[in-house]
């Protein structure tokens, strides 16, 4: 009686690779902003990042529109802080 090899399915490349879902550019330094947060000793999570990168770009978003809004096309500092 013959063998039958056995045959492995190959994975597709979306199930092969851990997909991170980026849909925009990291604006912060990672390890600076990791320094800056562990403080006394606090641990920082591996989504910690991503989501003050997405705070940060609401903060633009937000500075923009008031800066749209005054009628001005240079953003201000208290565009942003305001």
């Amino acid at each position: 009686m013959a063998k039958k090899k056995a045959t492995k399915k190959k994975a597709t490349k979306k199930a092969a690779k851990k997909t991170v879902k980026r849909s925009k550019e990291m604006l912060l330094v990672g390890s600076k902003t990791k320094e800056a947060l562990k403080g006394k000793k606090f641990n920082v999570s591996s989504d910690t990042l991503d989501a003050l990168n997405e705070h940060v770009y609401w903060l633009v978003d937000q500075a923009q529109k008031r800066c749209e809004a005054n009628g001005r096309k240079t953003i201000r500092p208290h565009d942003i802080l305001a």
